[in-house]
């Protein structure tokens, strides 16, 4: 049975990152999701944290992988192998009961993967979320009452775009214009513009750093040096990159979130875009944090918009929370 004492966990299985929400505790485990194996043998070597460190630095027959892509499974056994480290690392060999999230749009067939991957890492029993749900749980908004709440949950492989009236999602999008698009448009920027290949986490570094939403206010943001190999003479190199340029080579993937945003409105009802407009957009995610993002949104769309209070956190506490839900279903249907 799944007692509300039992340790029943909320998983944000991430492109990015994992984050496990567990009852009467909250956030216990936030770790990258990357896996090292070992390429001849298939045996994990490190996950998480000390598996991304490895990233671009590994010999030929060690590999740092994520097997997440977009928001879904992409290798099922690496998958099941980072889901019961991380399940290990927090409740031990007890079997919890398991809510992990979905982007929105997802199919039968990949939300199936994600239960049947638990299941293989451990849990008792498993169940999905749609991800801008249970980011609109753990933002705080009234979710369950008949007014309309509109939630954009920008993670590192998919954005999320819903609004949600009366306990279930009205209208949504699911684009993969994300986080790793914001980091693959500054590596090809640079690449173009200094023959400079950097890694992944330099690229994030830049996009942390002086990424911005906004051309203009980037003018305002100092330039930073970064280093990478020069693909002329295959040498070490260091640049300074200014914040504008970086703020141009993202403007593709952030006007396609703004499209995301603006067709799922369309598809609402009056009553709830009003509700949208009084009460305003919720951001959350990762993404959210990107500089100056909130004031584009806002005036492409002429809606208020705000970042949710702990944007990185919002997925995994509304997954955590919404356990409780089916225990009260369930004592319901006794």
């Amino acid at each position: 049975m799944f007692g509300l004492g039992s340790k029943n966990i909320g998983i944000d299985l991430g492109t990015a990152n994992t984050l496990v929400y567990m009852e009467g505790k909250g956030i216990v485990l936030r770790e990258p999701s990357v896996v090292a194996k070992n390429t001849q043998t298939g045996e994990v070597i490190s996950v998480g944290s000390e598996a991304k460190e490895m990233i671009g630095r590994t010999p030929g027959t060690i590999r740092a992988i994520r097997p997440m892509k977009d928001g879904v499974i992409a290798d099922y056994d690496t998958t099941a192998a980072m889901l019961k480290y991380f399940m290990e690392k927090t409740v031990g060999n007890s079997k919890p009961a398991v809510m992990i999230c979905v982007p929105s749009g997802v199919t039968e067939v990949e939300k199936r993967a994600v239960i049947d991957a638990a299941r293989v890492a451990g849990a008792r029993e498993a169940y999905v979320i749609e991800e801008p749900f249970a980011a609109a749980i753990g933002a705080g908004l009234p979710v369950m009452d008949p007014t309309g709440s509109m939630v954009v949950d920008i993670g590192g492989g998919t954005t999320d775009v819903a609004t949600i009236s009366l306990g279930g999602i009205v209208s949504s999008r699911s684009t993969r214009q994300a986080g790793d698009k914001f980091n693959s448009s500054i590596s090809s920027y640079i690449h173009q513009k200094f023959n400079l290949l950097i890694g992944e986490r330099t690229a994030e570094d830049i996009k942390i750093q002086i990424g911005s939403a906004s051309v203009e206010k980037a003018k305002e943001i100092e330039s930073m040096n970064i280093r990478g190999r020069d693909l002329i003479t295959g040498l070490p190199k260091s640049v300074d990159v200014n914040a504008v340029d970086v703020a141009e080579a993202i403007q593709e993937v952030v006007q396609d979130i703004i499209v995301a945003i603006k067709e799922t409105l369309e598809e609402t009802s009056p009553e709830i875009a009003a509700d949208v407009i009084d009460h305003g957009i919720v951001l959350t995610g990762g993404g959210a944090l990107l500089k100056n993002l909130s004031e584009v949104i806002s005036e492409a769309t002429k809606v208020p918009v705000f970042i949710a209070q702990d944007p990185l956190d919002c997925v995994a506490i509304g997954t955590g929370e919404s356990l409780k839900n089916i225990e009260v279903m369930r004592r319901a249907h006794k």
